[in-house]
């Protein structure tokens, strides 16, 4: 079983489209896939429509095996279900927390479904507390979707600063570059110099493009409501080479 992260320090850089693009193309290959929706927001799971049990909770995620199986849901895809969040994950830090281990929980719970799942991908929230360890201790690779600008690699400074502080494996991490307009200047200077720079970056990127706002409309991924546009073309791509990674 393989386990893949998309992972950012902050939001709104194209990580939630492409676990969602990733998830379903991975069940394409006919890989048993599951996507677990670890951002309170929900995006992931909308995009796939449904929703966590109402029972289900922070709880039920960090404690109880047969609780994580029951709110499994399937989706309209073969070979590809999806473990749903819920609001309750805002305090998600706080139950991993209590444990002996806090730091490894998540691949723990990872484990346990290694029977049923041949790739298992996350959609991890933002920020850089006990979530993000637990993310890090648990993936075989986590990417990083980094829009092409200044402020972009200011962030990614810091999280390679807080890597090297902790001691954690920074050869997991991968980029890749997502909402890049090649028209502007500044994405088109600043891309050479982070593959200069760092390691393992990724050479397909991910154009900003209209038609990816529009998963939200259609809730399906980009290959199956616009497999034939730029966009989509791009996510196959990627999957093509973050595949040889695996």
């Amino acid at each position: 079983m393989s386990i893949l992260a998309l992972y950012h320090m902050k939001g709104g850089v194209g990580k939630t489209t492409a676990a969602v693009n990733f998830a379903y193309l991975a069940a394409r290959d006919g890989k048993r896939t599951l996507l677990i929706d670890l951002d309170p927001q929900g995006s992931a799971s909308f995009y796939f429509r449904v929703r966590s049990n109402k029972s289900f909770s922070v709880k039920s995620l960090a404690k109880r095996k047969r609780g994580i199986e029951r709110n499994i849901k399937g989706s309209d895809f073969d070979s590809l279900d999806i473990l749903p969040a819920t609001l309750s994950y805002r305090k998600l830090d706080i139950a991993l927390s209590k444990f002996k281990k806090p730091k490894a929980r998540l691949l723990k719970i990872c484990r346990k479904l290694k029977k049923q799942y041949d790739m298992i991908i996350i959609d991890a929230p933002a920020g850089l507390d006990l979530v993000a360890e637990n993310v890090f201790a648990a993936a075989d690779i986590i990417l990083l979707p980094l829009i092409p600008t200044t402020l972009s690699v200011v962030t990614l400074h810091q999280l390679y600063a807080f890597l090297n502080k902790k001691k954690l494996q920074k050869k997991k991490f991968h980029i890749f570059f997502s909402m890049v307009e090649k028209r502007k200047k500044l994405h088109q200077n600043t891309m050479p110099d982070i593959r200069e720079e760092f390691k393992r970056v990724y050479i397909e990127f991910i154009p900003c493009s209209a038609v990816v706002e529009k998963m939200g409309v259609q809730r399906q991924p980009l290959p199956v409501f616009a497999p034939r546009s730029k966009a989509s073309q791009s996510f196959f791509t990627l999957w093509n080479e973050v595949k040889n990674e695996l």
